[in-house]
């Protein structure tokens, strides 16, 4: 009798030890969204609704296209949160590139 409780304490600290280990709710350090802001270098389209990026020319849509108003047409460098599931950037500040 003794044995056999024995082995069930064990399987029980055993099954909370795995479940425990699993439980990714509420770690995610990098939450979807709000997203970390990053550089990126590319053009600003002529109706300053788009981006291209330069380093692999992919298209953008601008999410807040007041805040590039004045710089259509030109290249830049955005400071920008990249939504990538939706091919969208939403630009906290920019810069004229070199």
């Amino acid at each position: 009798m003794r044995k056999l409780m024995a082995i069930c304490i064990a399987l029980a600290i055993l099954t909370f030890g795995v479940a425990w280990s699993q439980d990714t709710m509420g770690h995610d350090s990098m939450k979807a969204d709000s997203p970390k802001a990053i550089d990126v270098k590319g053009k600003i389209s002529d109706d300053g609704k788009m981006f291209v990026a330069d380093k692999d020319g992919k298209s953008w849509a601008i999410v807040n296209p007041e805040a590039v108003k004045g710089h259509e047409g030109h290249h830049v460098i955005l400071n920008a949160h990249v939504y990538a599931d939706k091919n969208q950037v939403h630009v906290m500040s920019l810069k004229m590139a070199k």
